[in-house]
């Protein structure tokens, strides 16, 4: 989760370390700090909270050198203060690690038998002091490097400069993602192609267990072995044009206000607006004889993945299993011979998806990832991938990227039912045209600012919030609760409308709000009865509907959200967006932190 980055070249380092770290601060802000070889000695600067808190030591107090590295936090191992913060040193190294290094007690304990001082809580001294150990024995910066690399187990990406050593950066990665940047006369490292934009659109991935040496005028790359290997240079369409929220109070605002423009571009990749039919993207497995699904992820990706699972089931009549990555992994299911998958991601970075995803390709299976990010490990790791047009996501909790991979889940909803034969061309078409109407529909849910402005007063005096939504909209419900919880720190649970009854309506009363996605059609009528069983025991009903529905609810609900009137295929995107715009209202009255909130990242790249 963490972010790091480096340099060697002609510039001051110290600028545009700052620079790419403002651009990696989404995958952590609880600490920062950068390094430089100054004179040949390794001189740093740190700050705990946020990056402006760094920048503030650095405007006091200059750091100067052309090669450093850099590195914002989200705390692993020790707490987030300035002494954990990276970059750890000695006066012989100074290293920036993402992830976490499993064996670290076993190594400090082995290391401080030898005399070694720490002076951290963190995993990530242990690297520092091990590499410091084959230093102090002799070997010079990339044998003692690797040496140390073949001692640590986990998951990290780590970055490394050496006293004595004015044009050297090594790195290395094992389960996080590194890309390396080449320059005119300058290199660079960092943990994604968000970070190299400015400096350069020329990058090489490392592979699992790879590790590289860079100097101004290039990388040698070496394997997991310690071989050397070649590595692709490619260019990379991640633009460097700054991301800045215009006239928006937070990045989650603007990409809330994204909405329409985004599940437009994405649409628009897969649907014919003329044949109102579906254009397929190429595919690792066909649809047509597939014996299985298997839709993996996490967070709101997997929330995703559960609406895909509905659609998927219900119009191809394709037997789809929806799980959590995480569970997934150690559930060790059996795997259908011939079977495919689907991998969700925003950042196609996500640890636990990136495990699941060696154990269905070690399972047999055929393996499609739908992520926003088109050089992320995911999308080169699995056998085809299509991409959700999102743009950058800056604020931690997902929101147009979330609906943008709903987008693409519909698309493939519709394509699968017309290769099984489950699906007419007229049933095609009227799917197709309902899609290619939702980007106008958002529009008008995003105008309904005043009512949603209305109900978050009333919710953001709550303790505990109840969503409930039925068939599609169950996972949906389940959105809105994570968001809620994410941002403005209000317990808050999603259900299943009819699972109310099982348990969860012991917790109504007077205090409770209860937020009700309830759309006319199949499924209003028990929808609309469970909830009249929440008013009869005091439930606040604030319910989410159409003007079909609108008059019913009325009857017992104390506020009546009307959206737009459109079919069950399109509602799960479009109820999306209140929902997280009520969390983000909720938020901003609680003055919570909306764009970076607590103990979270955008970017969850370890266990």
């Amino acid at each position: 989760m963490c972010g790091i980055v480096g340099v060697v070249g002609k510039a001051e380092a110290a600028p545009l370390l700052l620079e790419a770290l403002r651009r990696l601060e989404y995958r952590g802000y609880d600490s920062a700090g950068i390094a430089t070889l100054v004179n040949g000695h390794i001189e740093r600067r740190r700050a705990e909270g946020k990056l402006a808190n760094l920048a503030a030591v650095l405007e006091r107090s200059p750091l100067s050198g052309t090669t450093g590295i850099g590195h914002t936090r989200w705390a692993t191992h020790g707490a987030p203060t300035e002494r954990n913060a990276h970059p750890h040193s000695t006066n012989r190294v100074s290293v920036v690690h993402n992830g976490i290094i499993e064996n670290h007690a076993e190594l400090r304990a082995e290391l401080e038998g030898k005399g070694a001082v720490f002076e951290t809580e963190t995993d990530t001294e242990t690297f520092v002091r091990l590499v410091d150990d084959f230093l102090r024995q002799g070997l010079p910066p990339r044998e003692a490097f690797a040496a140390a690399l073949k001692r640590v187990h986990g998951a990290f990406a780590l970055a490394a400069i050496f006293a004595g050593h004015p044009k050297l950066l090594l790195a290395a990665r094992q389960g996080a993602p590194l890309a390396i940047g080449f320059g005119e006369g300058e290199m660079f490292v960092g943990s994604d192609a968000l970070a190299l934009a400015p400096l350069t659109r020329r990058l090489a991935y490392l592979e699992e267990g790879d590790w590289a040496a860079l100097d101004e005028t290039g990388a040698t790359f070496f394997d997991a072995a310690h071989r050397p290997v070649e590595r692709a240079i490619v260019l990379s369409a991640v633009s460097g044009a700054a991301v800045g929220k215009g006239n928006y109070r937070h990045f989650m605002e603007k990409e809330l206000h994204e909405h329409p423009a985004v599940l437009g571009d994405t649409l628009r990749q897969y649907l014919d607006p003329k044949t109102l039919s579906v254009r397929l993207p190429r595919l690792p497995f066909d649809p047509a004889t597939v014996p299985r699904l298997t839709i993996t992820a996490c967070g709101s990706a997997f929330l995703a993945g559960q609406v895909g699972r509905y659609w998927i089931e219900q119009l191809a009549r394709l037997p789809v299993d929806a799980d959590v990555a995480s569970e997934f992994r150690y559930r060790d299911p059996p795997l259908a011979p011939g079977g495919g998958a689907i991998l969700v991601s925003q950042s196609g970075e996500t640890a636990d998806t990136m495990a699941a995803l060696a154990l269905l390709k070690a399972g047999g299976q055929s393996v499609l990832a739908v992520v926003n990010v088109p050089e992320s490990s995911m999308a080169r790791g699995s056998d085809a991938a299509v991409l959700t047009v999102a743009g950058p996501e800056i604020g931690v909790a997902s929101t147009k990227a979330f609906t943008a991979q709903l987008a693409v889940l519909a698309c493939l909803a519709i394509g699968f039912g017309r290769a099984r034969g489950t699906l007419s061309a007229e049933d095609e078409h009227k799917l197709t045209e309902a899609l290619l109407e939702v980007p106008s529909h958002a529009a008008e849910i995003l105008a309904q600012d005043a009512e949603l402005q209305a109900l978050a007063r009333d919710v953001a005096q709550a303790r505990d919030v109840l969503f409930l939504g039925r068939g599609s909209l169950y996972p949906i419900a389940l959105e809105g609760a994570l968001k809620l919880k994410e941002i403005s720190y209000i317990h808050a649970e999603g259900y299943a409308a009819g699972e109310m009854k099982h348990g969860p309506i012991a917790l109504i009363d007077s205090q409770v709000p209860v937020i009700a996605l309830c759309p006319s059609g199949p499924l209003f009528e028990k929808t609309a009865s469970n909830l009249q069983e929440a008013a009869a025991r005091g439930g606040r009903i604030m319910a989410f509907t159409d003007a079909a529905g609108a008059p019913a609810l009325r009857a017992f609900a104390e506020r009546v959200i009307v959206l737009p009137q459109v079919g069950a295929f399109s509602t799960p995107i479009l109820y999306t967006i209140p929902v997280q715009l009520l969390a983000y209202y909720v938020a901003v009255l609680k003055g919570t932190d909306v764009d970076q909130p607590r103990n979270l990242a955008k970017s969850v790249t370890v266990e």
